[in-house]
Parts: structure tokens; sequence; C-alpha cells
């Protein structure tokens, strides 16, 4: 594609991928090279943008977790504008424009003025997450097909979704946008009658350096997101097919209900990013008050002994190990490190590590 093939007075809708500018297509670059103009998401990073044309102007258009700093209607005259004036016009989106992108809305409004508008497909977060985590999201046996879900409701309403079609489906579910929406998700899958135990993967900032991976079972979505989640794109992977991958030393059997209340794992995958699985035993976990944590170690498991007084001053603002263990920010993964730490400091002499304030304390 040269500079001419882009028609002046063209809206290209182009999908800006997961995050890492290096899974942006090549027809996706090629545009950027050539674009007058650019209105992005809030989401779409500064690797993405740098790759515009140099003098090109790049406009955010918001749309991040629920703030707008612009309405639809906004977005739609300014495309409006821009390609009237005979510029050469990207709207450029997260993930893939055709999911959960509101792409229609805009082609509508620009193919009723008589705009040109065309789009160019991106990678979509539950894609790249799976290539992450080292899974299939389809799996013979296991998983039939693929379901997109927005988990995005007006605030103060419920999710209008089939919940029984959901589960009948035998299919993984990807729930975009389900960091504020994990426990209903939850709740009505199981009450449609999709198992307590089924495995879940829980993907934040998918792509990115900051990429965050835990993968559990859905009776403890919630407290999986409320883990490794904050203000970020989250993406809720539902499926027994999200449950082992080769290579990552995660195994069907980390998921079992024999398992200790809390067990967890890291795996050291290709790219480094630690991955930590945590399997609970029975239900949405409690708070742990003087209860035992099993932590792994190359040498075997040690028991953790968890004081009450530990969780208050883990709750006030405990702060986390920087030792390269997880980057789980739980006060089930601040005991499980501090142990650790204890245990290597101690050694063989004691199999029992027990977690009091002192050791948790800022």
């Amino acid at each position: 594609m040269t500079q001419d093939d882009f028609v002046p007075g063209t809206v290209w809708l182009v999908g800006a991928g997961p995050g890492d500018p290096e899974l942006l297509t090549r027809k996706a670059e090629r545009l950027l090279a050539h674009a007058d103009v650019v209105f992005h998401d809030a989401l779409v990073g500064a690797g993405v943008l740098a790759l515009a044309r140099p003098g090109a102007e790049l406009v955010s258009v918001g749309k991040r977790s629920g703030r707008h700093s612009k309405s639809q209607g906004d977005i739609n005259a300014l495309l409006l504008r821009a390609a009237r004036e005979g510029r050469r016009v990207v709207r450029l989106k997260g993930g893939d424009p055709s999911i959960f992108g509101r792409s229609a809305e805009e082609m509508e409004c620009l193919a009723a003025a008589g705009i040109r508008v065309q789009v160019c497909p991106g990678i979509t977060a539950a894609s790249a997450a799976a290539g992450s985590a080292g899974i299939s999201l389809t799996l013979r046996g296991l998983a039939r097909g693929l379901t997109f879900v927005t988990a995005h409701a007006r605030a103060g309403e419920m999710l209008a979704i089939d919940w029984p079609a959901l589960v009948r489906s035998e299919a993984t579910l990807a729930v975009y946008m389900g960091r504020s929406a994990a426990g209903e998700v939850a709740r009505n899958l199981i009450a449609a009658g999709l198992s307590s135990e089924t495995a879940v993967l829980v993907a934040v900032d998918v792509s990115l350096p900051s990429e965050r991976l835990v993968r559990g079972r859905l009776s403890a979505l919630p407290f999986l997101v409320e883990a490794v989640s904050d203000d970020s794109p989250t993406l809720l992977l539902i499926g027994e097919a999200t449950k082992s991958s080769p290579g990552t030393g995660l195994s069907d059997e980390n998921a079992s209900a024999s398992l200790s209340p809390v067990d967890l794992h890291v795996s050291h995958r290709a790219r480094l990013r630690p991955m930590l699985t945590i399997a609970v035993a029975q239900g949405t976990p409690e708070p742990m008050r003087n209860q035992t944590l099993w932590v792994p170690t190359p040498s075997g498991e040690i028991e953790v002994i968890v004081t009450g007084e530990a969780l208050e001053v883990l709750r006030a603002g405990g702060h986390l190990f920087q030792d390269g263990i997880s980057l789980i920010r739980h006060y089930r993964s601040f005991i499980a490190e501090v142990a650790l730490d204890k245990y290597q400091q101690e050694g063989d002499r004691s199999r029992a590590v027990v977690v009091d304030a002192t050791d948790v304390a800022d």
C-alpha cells in the first residue's frame, strides 16, 4: 500500500491489536504510516501510536473504564469532518474493531453520509491471551467453540445475557471488560448449571510487559480478579480448555479438589512472566485466620501457619516482596512469599513456618 492507495476522504477502522506493537498487522502499520489524522482509543499504547506518519495528527477519543472523553456522537462527527476535509483518516481501536468496538455505529454513520469506509482487522485479546498462556481456546473433547461476551453494562443494570445458553454451548467463554462484573459472571454461570470447578484464566494487560495471568476455578473468579487486576483491561477465559497447557509445568492435578485451601504454583515460561495458579478447594475463599497454607519449594512443600494478626497488617498495607516469586498483589501471595523467604533463611530446621505481623509489616 502506498499513500496514493489510501484515497483522501476515506476512513479506515483499524484494529490496534492487544497492545504489543509486534502484534499489529502489516496492513495496519502501513495505514498508520500514510494517515493524515488518527483518532485512537485511550487503550492504544504509545508503541503503536509511534508508528503513525511523522506530522500526523493524533487525537485521543477516550473510552476507558466508563470514562469517555468523547461521546459516540462526537466521535462520529469528528470522523465525518476529517473525511469531508479530504484527509486520510484512521480510526484506531484496541483489539479488533468488530469485537465490542462499536464499529457498526461508525460505519453506518459514515456510509449514510456517503463517506467511503473500510476495515482492517486486528488481533483480539482472547487470541493474544491464549498465546501467552500456551493454551488453545478450542480443544477436541473439551471446547467445541468459542463465544465472545461483554461484561459491560450501564451503571445499575444487570448483564443482559442468556446464561443457560452459554452453559449449553460447551464453548470456551471469552468475557471482555470483566473486572467489575466477575462476581456476577461466576454466580450466573454456576446458577445456570456450569460446574463451580470449571477452569478459568484471568488475563490483565495482555501482550504488554505488565501482562499478568492467573489460573484457577470458577468459584474463585472474583478472588482471582482481585488478585491481579487494577484499572487495566481484564479478560476472563472460562472453560476446561484453559486448565492446562504443554510446557508450562501446570497440569490438571493442580485443580484437584483435594488440595489445601490455597495451592500456589509458579511457572516461568519462555517470556519470563510468572503465572500463578490458585486452586481453591471449597468455594470462594474466606479470610484465613490461624489456618494453614502449603507452599511448594524445590525440596518439597512447607507448611505455613498464618495468624489473624498478620492478615490485619496485610490489609492495612503490607508490601509485596520483590523477589520474583509472584506478581500477584493479594495477601495470600504476600504470605507465600514471606513464608518462602523465612524458609530459605531457616533451612530444614523447621518444616512449619509461622507468618505473623512482624514478618509482613512495612
